[in-house]
This record gives C-alpha cells, structure tokens and sequence, in this order.
C-alpha cells in the first residue's frame, strides 16, 4: 500500500485520477478492455470530475460495476447511489460497453443473485475506486466487516455511524430518512480487483484515515484497514486527511 498526501481535496482528486488514468488505458492496451469499480459520495466527486476531463480513456471499452446501494431508496431521490453515477460519470464519458448498477428498489436477493453471476463471469476487474467512511467502512462493509464473505454482494445492515454521515453531507434531512439496510460488494471482491485507488480527502475522515492505515493492524473493526493487504493499493490523502497519520 502507498500512501499519497497533497495540499489540498483538489489536488488530491487529480493525482488519484491520473493514476487510475493510467491502469484504465494499460488495461485497454493489455487486456482489450477494463473492468472497474466505482464509489460514490462527497469524496469521489472532485475524483470523478478530474477523471472524466481525460480524453483519451477509451470508455467504450470499459465495463462498470459499483460498490452499494440503499434498499427501497428509489433512483430519483438525491441519496440514490444510481442517480449519482449517471449525473457525475456517465453521462459525461458517454457509452460504455457494459454498466453494471445496483438495482436497490425491486428484490434484492434476486438483484444480489444476478449480480453475482455477472461479476464471476468477469476474468479480472482491473480497478478499483473506493473511499473510506467516517467509521472505516469500505463500501458498506461495517464495522465488524466479514473479510470471508465469499459472495460478490450481500445485503448489509447500515451502522448508524454510517447513517449519520449521509445526513451530515446533506444526502438527508434526517437519520429516520435514512435506508437501515443496503446491498454492497464484499470486501473479498473488492480485493481481488487488481489495483485499488483509495481516495479520502476531508478533516472529517482523518480519525478513520488513522484508525485504518496507521501502523500494521488489519482488523475487521476498521475494514478498510484489510487494504494494507493489497498488492496494489495507492491511498490518496489531502493535509486534513492524513493529519493524524
């Protein structure tokens, strides 16, 4: 694991994204295409933003798959995780050969049985763009996360830590309105992706920053602490961020 720290969340966002710049277009020149994963919330969209200003990405031969998503929470409303990742993403990349969305409305054991069977299918997923939550989430893998779980996506129960973060970054008025139950990837399935670029800007992240990267304790009660496991693993910090490392 490598751990990068920059001035500021802009500067940060735009190193993290000329990194996954690069594993996207090796992966096209190497594999014919790229397969990724992609995060939502406040610290992925100066990411994202950064990311889709490259013009030589060849995104029609790309194939994405997102982290989570709330249960009974329909695409229209400004939480969905869906709505996010076509108004930041897709539609300013334009066609890609495969999209993959959670579909949180309908059944969700169907919808985790179905996305499930997709992504084994899948021979490598090349990247992986993730984040941390205030209370080391990775994904919505809480705090204890299941490091075993061998299925791709599980339904999860949301720890109210991680509720209160979406109210706090104004995705909700209140914790009542929040989802108490989600479908996300496991951790095992975001580790088998071949490169993983973790982005966490923001002083509200530097608790969990230290709690999951500091020193060399993996543990299941700060999940993404399971990255410093990872062959390939570049964490992108701003000063607020890593101020506690």
């Amino acid at each position: 694991m490598k751990i990068n720290v920059y001035q500021d969340k802009k500067t940060t966002s735009k190193y993290a994204a000329e990194r996954a710049r690069e594993i996207l277009i090796e992966s096209i020149e190497k594999d014919g295409e790229a397969v990724f994963i992609i995060a939502t919330g406040n610290s992925q969209l100066d990411f994202l933003a950064e990311l889709v200003e490259f013009d030589d990405i060849d995104w029609s031969k790309t194939k994405l798959y997102h982290l989570d998503e709330y249960l009974g929470l329909d695409e229209t409303h400004k939480a969905s995780f869906r709505k996010y990742i076509k108004e930041n993403f897709i539609s300013e990349v334009g066609e890609l050969k495969e999209i993959n969305l959670i579909d949180g409305m309908n059944d969700p054991e169907k919808e985790c049985q179905s996305l499930n069977q997709k992504i084994k299918e899948e021979d490598k997923i090349q990247a992986a763009f993730v984040g941390i939550g205030e209370n080391g989430h990775l994904a919505f893998n809480e705090p204890p996360a299941d490091f075993e779980e061998e299925d791709p996506f599980i339904i999860v129960e949301l720890d109210d830590v991680s509720r209160k973060q979406q109210v706090k970054e104004g995705w909700f008025e209140t914790i009542a309105d929040v989802p108490k139950n989600a479908i996300t990837m496991t951790v095992k399935q975001i580790m088998k992706s071949e490169n993983i670029i973790c982005t966490v800007p923001g002083a509200r992240k530097a608790e969990a920053v230290k709690n999951c990267l500091a020193g060399d304790e993996v543990t299941v009660d700060c999940p993404a602490s399971i990255l410093k496991e990872h062959k390939s693993t570049d964490v992108f910090l701003d000063e607020d961020s890593a101020k506690l490392l």
